[in-house]
């Protein structure tokens, strides 16, 4: 036993405090007042306190003046030195300066400061890592591990104080009991004898094995499932049948609607309960608000409660008889047989209710169902349009079809549209009664007048159409009608789809003027016109053109765009007789003669065409461009000797610097150089400021191998004209080709200095780079000239190529948004989507870019390589045809091809086939 020592109490428990004692005093307890304490629970100044207090109130004691705090106080701490001072402007800004200084100081450092928390934080790194870099490289060593080797890595067990659980119970241990040692040797026995009820019963039967039945018979679970599934069969079959034969469930579709059984969560199913209180409130309290009963049973419909919401507007119609919409909900949320059944209550209570009647025939599906359901209805509503109109459209016989229209326009006689019908089914004489009677009834109606026109053009009397048209104006202004000139073109635009041109141009003439100011009628009617064939009415355009060119006869103007008109939307011979005409009132107009000209050119006739310059020569007889017109004239028909005339002729009595030059360059063509270079040197004494002649004599020079002269030769011709850029390029490409790329490079800085902002310039300096494989340069002056020329899509199409694959696209998106509609641009991104296989976004995208500008060659080149590539023979058929219609002059490969001088005098079909066939889309 444990022998428990006594404790031993200390003696000063049991002893007096000492004096002026305060329990937890040394702790810092502070006392406390009761009720039964008076004055303060803390002590009171001692008596010397009080001394000291009262001579340094006499001032008979020391001051403590050096033990000042405000004297610690700090400078920079305005707090108490300018307390009471005011804070204004001045004050607010030196503050700020002072923050702007401290910042900028501190951005100072920033750099410094950063390196060296960096070199740091790294050094800590090396010094102690973290444990997930202790470990990188076996993590990597994990990705070798097989599923094998993974699977037969062991489990983790609890090893939370596992030592100390061992050392705890190593020495322990807890005795067996006998009661389990010996059941467990006679379940490992075998029983050699039988016990009292054995003996007695004589054994006792073993059941079969794996069974729980006394028989030892297994339970077949799916005999178990097959039972039900037959039972839940039979309770359907009986359901179904029950009422009557009405089948009220589906046995086959039973699980396949139970699907699509939708499961409101609890704020839905709160909502409409919300709802649904709300809803009967409104009905109780004014049942004869028809909105509210009708919101209560779609509110029902919404939950899923068919059999209330139809239980609820039926009350509804009981207690808003004459609602007609009370009626159609009713008839929407039941069956079709009921809803008849519902419909004919309806028109009992609201007979004149039109989409009752509407409904009622939409439910019938046999024709003579709508007639007779139809008919009725006239009977209680004969006033109505609507059901006239479907009335009629049912019936097939157009006999029985004009006796209701006869019948219709006497109910309704301000139904014109019902006129208009009955009209078209009589016959010319009685057409024109029943468009009197009309117009009778109806007296501002413009419709019945535009009608009366078209009947009488189609029956050929074309002469009676301006006299309807102008009696339609006078009258309709009479009475007071309100269309104006935009109305009335909209009706010509409208009669011209239709088919009635000659009402169409009897409108225009009639109304065209109308609202329109003296002085703006040529500004306006050009501007309807471009209106009317932007909507594709050309047929309007053309009446627009020529009542305008009526009015201004000597307006060239109006013939140019009427002749452009014609040569895109009209025939070759309405185009023809537009422009004799337009020679005869302009003959001073130098392209109404040339495109007379060319046009008969095309068309084959060489005579006619020379005839209409010498009439041209005879108006204008020192028109250069007639000149040069007949000069290539005679080029493409082989008459060279003819044209070496004219051209004499023509520098004798134009004396033009593009006389010169066509001289020249016919010299050239026939291979007479030296004549060419005469020429062109004497031309250069008359017209020194003319570039091309330049070019040409360099270009000549060039071929002929001396780049000496040819180098002399652009020298000259930049001193002359040195804004010309395309000099510049010559020049450099000159020096490219004598293999001084330094020079070149020089000749386009020096071409950027004197020209700036200038893209071709610092496009052509870019692919020197490219082309002497100078990349990171050609890089760099890409960056430049961006700088430089933000909008050039020329630029931008040449950045986008010079990226990477995987930057292009970027790259096309500024590209997009800097210059959107450039054609250069377009054609790039459309080459990207051809390089990655996107056919028809490619296709969309040519499209686009010759829509953009259709006289840019290169664009149509592009597009019909890829058809070529990609496309079907009609599709590039189709891509040639509109080619040869667009007429392209420009573009840096297309005017390369054209202009060189084994390409002379081909077609535009050949040199689109030759530019395309130098194209690859190697990107």
């Amino acid at each position: 036993m444990y022998q428990f020592k006594q404790l031993v109490v200390p003696d000063f428990m049991n002893k007096k405090a000492p004096p002026n004692y305060i329990a937890g005093l040394g702790r810092g307890a502070t006392g406390f007042t009761t009720r039964s304490d008076i004055g303060p629970a803390r002590e009171g100044p001692s008596d010397a306190a009080l001394e000291k207090a009262k001579a340094a109130a006499e001032g008979k004691g020391p001051r403590d003046d050096d033990d000042d705090e405000e004297r610690f106080q700090d400078p920079d701490n305005e707090t108490g030195l300018f307390n009471a001072l005011p804070y204004e402007a001045d004050d607010e800004e030196a503050d700020r300066i002072y923050e702007e200084v401290d910042k900028k100081m501190d951005e100072r450092r920033k750099a410094r400061r950063e390196a060296r928390e960096r070199e740091e934080l790294e050094k800590y790194r090396k010094e102690r890592p973290k444990i997930q870099q202790q470990f990188a490289d076996l993590k990597r060593g994990l990705s070798m591990v097989s599923d094998e080797e993974w699977a037969s890595i062991p489990e983790v067990g609890d090893l939370v104080r596992k030592g100390k659980r061992q050392k705890k119970f190593a020495d322990k241990y807890t005795p067996v009991p006998d009661a389990v040692l010996l059941g467990a040797s006679q379940q490992t026995g075998y029983a050699t004898s039988l016990d009292p009820k054995q003996q007695i019963l004589g054994g006792i039967a073993t059941p079969a094995a794996g069974g729980g039945n006394p028989d030892g018979t297994m339970t077949d679970f799916v005999q178990f499932g097959q039972a039900r599934d037959k039972v839940l069969g039979l309770k359907l079959d009986q359901i179904s049948d029950s009422v009557s034969g009405q089948t009220t469930i589906d046995p086959k579709g039973y699980l396949t609607d139970l699907n699509s059984v939708v499961v409101k969560t609890e704020a839905e199913i709160s909502d409409i309960k919300k709802a649904r209180t709300l809803l009967k409130s409104v009905i109780t309290t004014n049942p004869k608000h028809a909105p509210g009963w009708i919101a209560a049973a779609r509110l029902e419909e919404v939950a899923g409660k068919q059999a209330a919401a139809r239980d609820i507007i039926a009350k509804g119609c009981e207690e808003c008889p004459t609602s007609e919409d009370v009626w159609l909900e009713n008839a929407r949320l039941n069956t079709v047989e009921n809803a008849k059944v519902i419909l004919a209550q309806a028109v009992r209570q609201v007979p004149q209710s039109v989409k009752i009647w509407m409904k009622a025939c939409d439910l019938e599906t046999d024709t003579k169902a709508k007639k007779r359901v139809l008919r009725r209805a006239l009977e209680f509503i004969p006033n109505s349009v609507k059901i006239w109109k479907v009335v009629v459209s049912l019936e097939e016989d157009p006999d029985d079809a004009r006796i209701l229209l006869s019948r219709a326009v006497d109910c309704v006689p301000l139904a014109v549209e019902l006129w208009l019908a009955l009209a078209r089914l009589e016959n010319y004489e009685n057409a024109k009664k029943v468009l009197n009677k009309a117009r009778l009834a109806n007296p501002t109606s413009h419709d019945i007048w535009i009608s009366a026109a078209k009947l009488e053009e189609a029956n050929g009397n074309e002469q009676s159409v301006d006299m309807i048209i102008r009696r339609a104006v006078d009258h309709l202004q009479k009475k007071g009608s309100t269309l104006d000139r935009d109305q009335w073109t909209q009706e010509a635009e409208k009669a011209e789809k239709e088919g009635h041109i000659a009402v169409c141009q009897a409108i225009i003439r009639e109304t065209v003027g109308m609202g329109v100011e003296e002085e703006d009628r040529k500004s306006t009617w050009m501007e309807d016109a471009e209106s009317c064939v932007a909507h594709g009415s050309f047929g309007t355009a053309r009446a627009i053109y020529a009542h305008a060119l009526k009015e201004f006869p000597h307006k060239k103007s109006i013939w140019r765009r009427a002749a452009f008109f014609e040569k895109a939307h009209g025939t070759r011979e309405s185009l023809e007789e537009l422009l004799q005409r337009a020679v005869r009132y302009c003959p001073q107009a130098e392209v109404l003669w040339l495109m007379g000209a060319k046009e008969k050119w095309l068309a084959g006739d060489i005579a006619a065409a020379k005839g209409i310059l010498e009439a041209a020569f005879a108006a204008n007889p020192n028109s250069e461009q007639i000149w040069l017109a007949a000069i290539k004239l005679e080029v493409e028909t082989g008459e060279y000797q003819r044209a070496r005339i004219l051209l004499a002729s023509a520098r004798d009595k134009a004396n033009t610097e593009r006389v010169w030059m066509k001289s020249a360059v016919l010299e050239r063509q026939l291979g007479n150089t030296e004549e060419a270079l005469k020429l062109l040197q004497e031309g250069i004494k008359r017209f020194p400021s003319f570039p091309k002649l330049w070019m040409i004599k360099g270009q000549i020079e060039q071929d002929q191998g001396d780049i000496a002269a040819a180098r002399e030769t652009y020298a000259k011709a930049l001193k002359q004209v040195p804004r010309m850029t395309a000099l510049w390029i010559i020049a450099s490409r000159l020096e490219e080709f004598a293999g001084t790329q330094i020079k070149a490079r020089a000749c386009l800085e020096k071409a950027r200095i004197m020209n700036p902002k200038v893209p071709e310039l610092w496009c052509e300096a870019i692919r020197v780079e490219l082309r002497a494989n100078h990349v990171p340069m050609a890089k760099a002056l890409m960056s430049k000239a961006l700088q430089e020329c933000p909008n050039s899509g020329l630029l931008w199409s040449e950045a986008i190529l010079m990226e990477a694959r995987p930057q292009r696209k970027a790259r096309s998106a500024d590209a997009l948004k800097k210059c959107e509609n450039d054609p250069l641009v377009v054609i790039t991104i459309a080459r990207l989507f051809w390089s990655e296989r996107k056919v028809d976004k490619a296709r969309n995208w040519f499209s686009r870019a010759v829509k953009t500008n259709p006289d840019l060659g290169d664009s149509w080149a592009w597009w019909l390589r890829f058809e070529r590539q990609h496309g079907t023979p009609e599709q590039q058929q189709e891509v040639i045809i509109k080619c040869l219609a667009a007429e392209p002059r420009h573009g840096e490969r297309w005017q390369g091809v054209a202009k060189d001088m084994k390409n002379v005098g081909k077609t535009t079909a050949d040199i689109l086939e030759l530019v395309a066939a130098q194209l690859s889309n190697v990107i």
